[in-house]
């Protein structure tokens, strides 16, 4: 009897004792579900205002122009009809149309214009990225599919270059051609040109005159900047490094892909479409274009200062646009005197200079 209390105790005590245990320990937390990931607000609908679109039309429609000058000259008038064609752009304008195409380019790009706004998951980081390019242009190029675009751009300006290029062969050998004894042409070419000083104050006032985009081409650019579609263009990828006119196209292009490059963003796109590198190749061409119609009498050389300073100068300030040059070999000056430095654009206008005079003189 005894026995069994004992065994009937020593059970409840163990009983009491698991009870005890258990209410001593720490119950295990319920598992708590992770917090939601932030939604991600994608930025606004791609977006490029209508002064780029122009000041791209600008430019689209002068090149095409451009491109119907052609040597075998059959008179005099048709000689000054095509330098007064050649002549009709004012540098700095055609300078930002160039870069604005670039953009229109850029544009094209599925692989950038999606690769920029995959980077914007906010408001916060979307107008980070907005402050970023506009501080910093060349930011635009590290973002993903900037080699796309680029090579987009690259491709189609350096088919205007080449066009021009051919152009300019062209009609610089017509110079000399219509000069042989053979050509039909010479009795006209080798007399002296009427009225020069006109004929010069001319080119200038057209140079100097401002460039109003067709409506027409303007609103097509403006729709394949907008929709991404419509130019028809493709390329290879370019790689890094690109010049400065290729980075602000890029510029332009990401922040119209972030939707921060419509109408209430003027200021800052009119910005990005101006570089001077650029605008100082167009300059030095009229100035030398200038030089060589104050030099010309008989229209023959008017051929060639069509050949070289219209032709040949807009394809060499192009591929400048678009070609990053080698870097160059520095060699150690042996004089007390730091040695002055000279831009690749102000050294090949030097030359220019040089070429012109020299050719004309022995066309003389």
């Amino acid at each position: 009897m005894n026995r069994v209390f004992f065994r009937r105790g020593v059970a409840i005590a163990a009983i009491a004792a698991a009870t005890l245990i258990a209410s001593c320990t720490t119950p295990e937390p319920e598992p708590v579900a992770p917090p939601p990931p932030p939604a991600i607000v994608p930025p606004p609908p791609v977006s490029l205002n209508e002064g780029v679109a122009q000041a791209a039309a600008i430019y689209v429609a002068f090149m095409r122009e451009a491109s119907t000058i052609r040597a075998g000259f059959t008179d005099a008038e048709a000689i000054q009809a095509a330098l007064r064609k050649g002549a009709a752009y004012e540098p700095a304008q055609l300078s930002r149309g160039m870069i604005a195409y670039g953009a229109v380019l850029a544009l094209q790009s599925p692989e950038y214009v999606q690769g920029v706004r995959s980077l914007s998951t906010s408001p916060e980081t979307r107008q980070q990225l907005i402050d970023q390019i506009i501080a910093d242009p060349a930011y635009a190029a590290q973002l993903p599919g900037a080699n796309e675009a680029a090579g987009l751009i690259i491709d189609t300006l350096s088919r205007d270059a080449a066009a021009m290029a051919v152009i300019a062969a062209a009609v610089e050998e017509d110079a000399y051609t219509i000069q042989g004894r053979s050509d039909p042409r010479r009795r006209w070419a080798i007399t002296p040109i009427s009225h020069r000083e006109v004929r010069l104050e001319g080119a200038k006032t057209l140079s100097a005159a401002q460039m109003l985009p067709s409506p027409e081409e303007s609103a097509r650019l403006f729709a394949a900047a907008n929709n991404g579609t419509g130019l028809a263009v493709d390329s290879a990828p370019v790689n890094a490094p690109y010049t400065p006119a290729v980075v602000r196209s890029l510029a332009l292009a990401a922040l119209a892909s972030l939707g921060a490059g419509g109408e209430d963003a003027r200021a800052s796109t009119e910005a990005l479409t101006v570089e001077q590198n650029s605008e100082f190749c167009l300059n030095m061409s009229k100035l030398m274009l200038f030089q060589c119609l104050a030099a010309s009498r008989p229209s023959y050389e008017d051929v060639f200062c069509i050949g070289r300073h219209v032709a040949r100068d807009l394809a060499t300030c192009t591929s400048q646009n678009i070609t990053v040059p080698a870097a160059p070999i520095t060699v150690i000056q042996p004089s007390a005197e730091p040695a002055l430095a000279h831009t690749p654009v102000a050294e090949a206008a030097a030359t220019a200079s040089t070429n012109a005079t020299a050719a004309l003189n022995r066309a003389g």
